[in-house]
């Protein structure tokens, strides 16, 4: 029935290394002042390397405390 990467073990496998990928960049962005919400970006390919450099090069917003 099943075939492949669509294998009910492989894809949960799957998922949790995107929650284990993903929870890092959440605290990133969330401590750096940017929306958490841009973390995902970082589970597409292409589009996660430029939220990256995004992230590395702009300036990051100050901290009132």
């Amino acid at each position: 029935m099943f075939e492949g990467l669509f294998q009910p073990i492989p894809l949960s496998l799957i998922v949790l290394i995107g929650f284990v990928v993903l929870i890092p960049f959440w605290q990133i962005f969330k401590k750096a002042g940017f929306s958490p919400w841009l973390s995902l970006l970082t589970m597409i390919p292409l589009v996660g390397l430029f939220a990256l450099y995004y992230l590395a090069f702009t300036r990051w917003p100050e901290n009132s405390k």
